[in-house]
């Protein structure tokens, strides 16, 4: 069952949670790249993919990286778009460098679900994240042969500069250099994601983080998470609330502050913009 989480008065009340914990675990979602500006649909989508929307009817970022194209040439115009505009060239937005600002000082390990890098761009240490659902900024095999993956900015940026119509030169269509098929994203769709070495250090910092601190005044705070993937940061973080009598979940969404009945004595949920949201716990650290 589910029932409406308080609303905080005070978000200096929430400040405080934070500042007495003896641990804080963030967990990040997409509402946290769409409240800095990086939407997928609208205005911002059609700066960058009106073409493709006027050829193939695709009417935002996410469904069009499941469009079937007909030919690797159209298939890599599309992503290298993509993953241009959504991983190398946003600088730190703001409400990243702010959540970093917040956290300073403070015991603190964070899991996203994101693939923007905006996590690491604003300046968190890599040993304090797990980015477990992959990043744009890394190919794998499709196959895949082996478990590495590859940077790819240097071809990412040579296929914006030279695609016409909606297509790249075959010359650039990366291909594996164990098996020589065609790479792919590393990004979890299905079953061939790669979980390379970096990711399976990333997974035992987290793990090793929750484990030493599973029975301590912990805080779970949840940002922008919403119920498509709720099974790797949503879900859990009730669990281990439930079983830790000392945790405290915090949530802060745009349309859903609710949680278990549960641990509802547990939670405080703030329904709003998440910049504003840290913008003011900013003001309360001020």
């Amino acid at each position: 069952m589910f029932s409406k989480t308080k609303i905080m008065k005070s978000i200096k009340d929430c400040w405080d949670k934070l500042n007495s914990a003896d641990a804080i675990v963030v967990g990040i979602g997409a509402g946290m790249s769409t409240s800095a500006g990086l939407e997928y649909s609208g205005e911002r989508f059609m700066k960058y993919f009106s073409d493709f929307n006027e050829k193939y009817g695709i009417k935002d970022m996410y469904t069009g990286g499941f469009y079937p194209f007909k030919t690797s040439e159209e298939y890599w115009a599309w992503w290298s778009r993509q993953i241009w505009y959504n991983r190398y060239l946003p600088e730190a937005e703001k409400v990243y460098k702010d959540l970093l600002e917040i956290l300073k000082g403070k015991n603190y390990f964070i899991i996203t679900t994101n693939v923007d890098h905006q996590v690491q761009k604003a300046g968190f240490s890599k040993d304090r994240l797990y980015y477990m659902q992959g990043d744009y900024g890394l190919w794998q095999c499709s196959t895949p042969c082996h478990n590495k993956t590859y940077d790819n900015e240097e071809t990412v940026k040579k296929m914006l500069d030279e695609q016409k119509d909606m297509k790249i030169p075959s010359y650039l269509i990366p291909h594996c250099p164990v098996c020589k098929e065609e790479m792919t994203m590393n990004l979890r769709i299905d079953d061939r994601f790669v979980q390379d070495e970096g990711w399976y250090k990333a997974n035992k910092n987290y793990n090793d983080f929750l484990e030493k601190y599973k029975d301590k005044n912990i805080v779970f705070l949840e940002l922008g998470v919403g119920n498509n993937t709720p099974g790797i940061i949503k879900y859990p973080f009730w669990q281990m609330t439930y079983k830790n009598p000392n945790a405290t979940y915090i949530l802060i969404n745009l349309n859903d502050a609710s949680a278990p009945m549960d641990i509802e004595n547990q939670t405080i949920g703030i329904l709003g913009d998440i910049s504003e949201i840290i913008e003011k716990f900013i003001k309360n650290k001020n």
